[in-house]
């Protein structure tokens, strides 16, 4: 440096060799096993000017002196809203903000998620759809809503997440097996829907949206505002609410019926922060009703038979906003109080309670008066408790020690006229955890550990005869991980961390017909706890006009859950439906996911998305149902703004690509699809009206209203995906 001060975790690289280093506290380095010639050495540490240069080495050489010109930074303003909790780890996370989420707005949480790579969606229909990480869902998915896990009947492959996504500024997924962080339901990966940080000074900022569609007649509103008192430093509130109607979606060459949806939504949070002591309250409200697909509700086995080789409705009405049974009617609660505080700047408490109610009303056709009643009605009570406490050493280690406790009770309502699909349950679960994190210059190592202890008790009668079940599971789950800074150009990241995760009551217990899914499931209640050994890599490089991530993973999952196709078929006096089962069975999944960019010119980019997934059944030397096929999705954008604001003005142009999924288990109702592909267009101006914004966005997906069915919707049986979408979109910012 200038005044000859030591600089400790510059970047020395050899650029022939590909080889360096990274200096010392003492501002030492040593570069090893050069052959004597000429290289070319950079030397580039933050707030100082790159070094570049040529040295000869010699036999003689020993050592060489880089002193550095330090450069000014302008740096924009920043701006810090209360304590963000942020989940750090050395696996894979991709998150969705600014640009990226806005373009979302109108979808649910599971179709805004396919923007990342690696996660599709599983979906009943084309209004019903729940995230998809590596193959996993459902009960190996924790979705945090403003840090509290999501607790419905997620169960349910036609069960989607109880969540708005217009109440997050940020969504966030976590690739890797996250158990020690969060519990067992967390083995497949973590997803983080989390709202703008609260206010502490005098502001505020309101929000509008306003989205319509051509298909289905879609309209969706949602409102926001949030702001800071003057009088009492600290003190922040946001409200939001949204509102949603859409009628009979249409294929390319017929409407679909009873699939229309209605929604509507609401959330608040009041906080309070000083430089010790934080306070948070938080609620949502989510309520919807969503019509199933009439024809997947047949009247006998030939009507069955003859809809599957049919491949499409026989029922093909006008469009409608009408929502009949069968349907659903989800109402969901949540509630929270959350604190920390600040003994020194080196240790904080943190604090956490939670409370949710869910009601699921599950509607089948029936004749005379039961047609007006639910025949699944399920109530379900949640608590959470998490206390942690948070440490930051000045020796380059971070970490955490915490305790988290659930405890549920589900209750079915009487008066449905059926037996229950699931028996009531109450669960009880208690985990301590501790993580350790160590940074030093360009590399960071971190590894946790964790126990957890589960208590199931279960009672339902069928006919008169009470059955009971009493169960229990425990384990340890642990992780290690690291962070390698190869060059400033390139890192390095590497996860290994086991996993578990207990049967759920559905898997264990279900016995009988599940209406949204229009299916009879049956459950196996002599399963045992899923474990598995993940091993996630990911290489990121991002220099000037390119930037690439590449994420492979490797997951053996021993006791594999999954729900299989019987072949056999059950009528009653409903109709008649697909018998599926719960097995396990010894599993391997591997594959590796694709995202990169580049800049061709200042107004040209184009980005590359892709995904490969495999899933074998060890034991039988054959593949699981409902695994995503091949898929790929690029695109190239175009600036049309002026010079001083080139983004001002954009259209994007992309391409789907979906191969067929040929790794099918040994039987299925109808062979896989063929493989697809889809066009879609995007325009978005943004305007500045004095201190305010407004983007107009348009959006047409399945530009050339292409008829296809993707391997992932249950209901391909039956029926084709959506066809040509056009969306409007006007979001204004006050």
């Amino acid at each position: 440096m200038e005044n000859d001060d030591a600089i400790e975790a510059a970047y020395v690289w050899v650029l022939e060799t590909r080889t360096g280093a990274v200096s010392d506290q003492n501002g030492n380095f040593v570069v090893r096993d050069l052959c004597p010639g000429t290289y070319t050495v950079t030397v580039q540490f933050l707030g100082h000017k790159e070094i570049r240069q040529t040295i000869n080495l010699t036999g003689n050489s020993t050592a060489q002196t880089f002193r550095m010109e330090e450069e000014s930074l302008n740096l924009g303003g920043v701006e810090v809203h209360g304590h963000r909790e942020l989940v750090q780890t050395t696996t894979a996370v991709t998150s969705l903000y600014g640009d990226a989420i806005l373009q979302t707005r109108g979808s649910s949480l599971g179709e805004s998620l396919k923007q990342v790579a690696g996660v599709t969606s599983f979906s009943t229909g084309s209004t019903i759809s729940k995230p998809v990480i590596h193959g996993m869902h459902s009960n190996r998915i924790m979705i945090l809503n403003n840090g509290i896990r999501l607790e419905g009947q997620q169960w349910g492959a036609e069960h989607a997440p109880e969540i708005d996504p217009f109440l997050a500024d940020e969504i966030t997924v976590i690739k890797g097996a996250e158990t020690v962080r969060f519990g067992p339901e967390a083995m497949g990966g973590v997803i983080l829907v989390t709202p703008p940080a609260l206010p502490t000074s005098k502001k505020s900022l309101t929000e509008f949206h306003l989205i319509g569609a051509s298909n289905s007649f879609m309209g969706n509103v949602s409102a926001s505002h949030m702001g800071g008192s003057d009088k009492i430093k600290g003190l922040g509130y946001r409200v939001q609410g949204s509102a949603k109607r859409a009628g009979y979606v249409k294929s390319p060459n017929y409407y679909q019926a009873n699939t229309g949806m209605a929604e509507i939504n609401f959330s608040g949070s009041v906080g309070y922060s000083s430089e010790k002591l934080g306070v948070e309250t938080y609620y949502s409200f989510f309520n919807t009703e969503i019509g199933i697909l009439r024809d997947s509700h047949t009247g006998n086995l030939s009507d069955l038979i003859d809809i599957i080789n049919n491949g499409e409705p026989f029922i093909k009405p006008d469009f409608s906003y009408e929502i009949d049974n069968p349907k659903q009617n989800v109402t969901h609660h949540l509630a929270k109080v959350k604190s920390h505080y600040h003994f020194n700047p080196n240790w904080k408490l943190n604090f956490q309670y939670g409370f949710q109610f869910n009601n699921r009303q599950e509607y089948d056709r029936r004749r005379g008066e039961l047609n007006t009643k639910p025949s699944l009605d399920l109530e379900l009570y949640t608590n959470t408790f998490d206390l942690f406490l948070d440490h930051n050493l000045k020796a380059n280690w971070t970490g955490s020690f915490g305790l988290n406790v659930i405890q549920q009770a589900n209750s079915n309502v009487p008066g449905t006229g059926v037996t229950p699909l699931i028996p009531n349950y109450d669960m009880f679960n208690g985990g301590i955890y501790a993580l350790e994190k160590y940074l030093k210059g360009p590399l960071e190592l971190e590894g946790g550990l964790r126990f957890d202890y589960r208590t199931l008790y279960a009672a339902r009668y069928v006919g008169e005869e009470l059955q009971t079940s009493d169960l229990d599971y425990q384990s340890f789950s642990a992780f290690l991980g690291g962070l390698y800074q190869l060059s400033p150009y390139f890192a390095f990241t590497s996860n290994l961390g086991t996993a578990w995760r207990p049967p759920n009551v559905n898997e264990l217990f279900s016995q009988g017909l599940h209406h949204g899914a229009a299916a009879v499931e049956i459950g196996d209640p002599n399963l045992v706890p899923e474990k598995s050994l993940k091993w996630v890599n990911g290489l990121e490089f991002e220099h000037q006009k390119a930037i690439v991530e590449i994420t492979a993973y490797a997951n053996q999952i021993n006791n594999y859950i999954y729900l299989n196709p019987t072949g056999e078929t059950f009528t009653s006096l409903r109709g008649t439906f697909n018998v599926y089962e719960y097995l396990q069975a010894d599993a391997f999944f591997y594959g590796f996911d694709l995202s990169g960019s580049y800049n061709f010119t200042n107004r040209a980019s184009g980005y590359l998305k892709g995904s490969i997934i495999r899933a074998k059944n060890v034991e039988e030397d054959n593949y699981f149902p409902f695994i995503p096929s091949d898929r790929m999705d690029w695109g190239v954008s175009f600036s049309l703004g002026k010079k001083e604001n080139l983004d001002s003005d954009r259209i994007t142009l992309s391409n789907v690509l979906v191969a067929q999924q040929k790794r099918e288990p040994d039987f299925d109702l109808a062979p896989a699809p063929p493989g697809y592909a889809l066009f879609n267009f995007g325009y978005q101006k943004k305007l500045e009206l004095g201190n305010n914004k407004f983007n107009i966005g348009v959006q047409v997906t399945n530009i050339f209203n292409t008829e296809y069915k993707e391997y992932m919707n249950r209901f391909r049986y039956f029926t084709a995906d959506m066809g040509r979408n056009i969306l409007l979109k006007l979001n204004y910012q006050f």
